[in-house]
């Protein structure tokens, strides 16, 4: 698994739904975004293009104007000059005053410079020198606050003027939204419109440069337009802030509908109790239906499953009450078996046959003791705890002695086992402890010592058995049980000066110290 799956793991279903939906989503809001900016793109550039136009449309008109001053001027001067018996001068001006939109101020000057007539300033107009025939020239004037115009005729040329307010109509006539407009000849300039004021907030400020009449002029013109304002420039995040928006809505619906109720719902199944079966499930589950069915399906299977453990309850009991009168009949007939051999016993002929039955009927006692001891335990399957059983054995044992004067002394250690291991041990003890009874005797030590966690030595010395053996028939016959019984405890019999060791399995410390009942 990579870090990145790791990472994504540890993350709560809100947080991935989130994550999911906001890639899901990501490319829809860049393509809108994308879109958006591309149309405001496309908007400003109209906008920018539409101030250009009416800049454009305003030189036009200037143009225009100039063009039919220059027509007029050439027409009525060329016109003058051709009528002899009359003044030029007159003549020209008459033309000129029927001609529509055309200025009333103009100069004739002869071939060699001199001024003929008109009513423009003379001073200025000399030095200019004449005009060639079929040229025109253009000059800002800025003094007398207008464009001087030069057509050249045969054997004359005549000046016109168009002042900077008859432009400026012009231009107000085609436009009215151009916010500043200069003339330049390359050498001056004359103010038509402005100078623009500061732009306002929500405009931008748009120049051009334009030529005129063939670039023998140049136009300076200003104007502004409505730029993007702010809430086209909020249409370029608006996909981010519904993206943002759906992916915390999600989170939210999420949160609130599931994943707060199955919390919820968790809490109390982790706190429910199976002593108390107390199980009850949240009063709040949200408005989900699906969260609300899922609650009630858990308070059904724990109330089912309540249901089945007191069935299993019962039923465990009536097995352990069929188990406690099964082991008490057991028992019953092992201590009848017991009486009747010790009845048999006494009414015996013969010390041999009083002994027979003496000893059978100690060992039934020891099978016995070993039930008893087991019945006791076996409810809580934790073995037959040994210090009881052997106190119990040593004193049934002391009890059957036929010399009253036998004495058993006991040291032992806590220690639990298993059935099988503690019927071998009390049978080991029986034949033991009989086998010194027979050689007469008076004292008997048994010891139980742990040697390791899960296993104890268990020892009976006496006196009497220093010098145990030959090769008598009881002797045999004592060694062949004792040596049956450590095979049967997978233990070596271990034979000491006055005593007999085998070891036994045991279960671990905690068991052992377990109080018995």
């Amino acid at each position: 698994m990579t870090p990145i799956e790791r990472l994504f793991n540890t993350l709560s279903t809100p947080t991935k739904l989130v994550i999911a939906l906001g890639l899901a989503l990501l490319p829809i809001g860049a393509l809108t975004v994308y879109t958006t900016s591309a149309e405001l793109a496309d908007t400003r550039r109209a906008l920018r293009g539409e101030a250009q136009g009416e800049m454009l449309t305003a030189a036009r008109a200037v143009e225009a104007l100039v063009a039919r001053n220059t027509l007029a001027l050439r027409v009525s001067a060329y016109g003058a000059l051709s009528v002899g018996e009359r003044d030029p001068c007159l003549v020209a001006r008459d033309a000129l005053s029927v001609a529509p939109a055309v200025a009333r101020r103009f100069s004739i000057t002869a071939a060699e410079g001199a001024i003929e007539c008109g009513d423009l300033d003379r001073e200025g107009l000399v030095t200019r020198g004449p005009v060639a025939n079929g040229r025109v020239e253009l000059w800002v004037d800025p003094e007398r606050e207008g464009l001087l115009l030069g057509v050249g005729i045969p054997g004359a040329s005549a000046t016109g003027m168009i002042t900077a307010a008859e432009m400026a109509e012009a231009i107000a006539a085609a436009t009215t939204r151009v916010d500043g407009f200069v003339l330049d000849d390359g050498e001056e300039q004359l103010v038509l419109i402005g100078p623009p004021g500061p732009t306002a907030e929500g405009r931008r400020h748009e120049e051009l440069t334009i030529g005129l009449v063939d670039r023998r002029l140049t136009a300076h013109a200003a104007a502004d337009y409505v730029d993007v304002d702010l809430r086209d420039r909020l249409n370029i995040f608006l996909p981010v802030l519904m993206w943002a928006l759906a992916a915390i809505l999600s989170w939210a619906l999420v949160h609130l509908l599931f994943m707060r109720p199955l919390r919820r719902l968790n809490h109390a199944v982790r706190d429910y109790d199976v002593a108390t079966h107390d199980f009850a499930p949240p009063a709040k589950l949200g408005p989900a239906r699906e969260i609300r069915e899922l609650g009630e399906s858990f308070a059904g299977t724990v109330s089912r499953i309540e249901e089945g453990e007191r069935d299993l309850i019962a039923a465990i009991e009536g097995q352990r009450r069929l188990v406690r009168e099964v082991h008490h009949r057991v028992k019953n007939n092992l201590q009848v078996v017991a009486s009747l051999l010790n009845i048999h016993s006494r009414g015996a002929h013969g010390d041999e046959a009083r002994e027979a039955y003496a000893g059978i009927g100690r060992r039934v006692e020891a099978l016995s003791v070993v039930h008893r001891n087991h019945f006791a335990e076996i409810e809580e399957s934790r073995g037959i705890q040994l210090r009881p059983l052997i106190t119990e054995l040593a004193a049934s044992l002391r009890a059957s002695a036929p010399d009253a004067r036998l004495a058993i002394s006991l040291d032992l250690d806590g220690a639990a086992t298993t059935q099988d291991a503690a019927v071998s041990a009390a049978f080991f003890i029986t034949e033991v402890v009989e086998y010194a009874i027979l050689r007469d005797a008076i004292e008997l030590e048994i010891a139980l010592r742990r040697t390791s966690e899960l296993t104890a030595r268990l020892t009976v010395a006496s006196e009497a058995l220093v010098g145990a053996g030959g090769s008598d028939q009881r002797h045999r016959q004592f060694e062949r049980i004792v040596d049956g019984l450590s095979r049967q405890l997978r233990s070596p019999l271990d034979r000491k000066l006055g005593g007999y060791s085998v070891e036994l399995p045991v279960f671990p410390e905690e068991n052992a110290q377990r109080p018995a009942r």
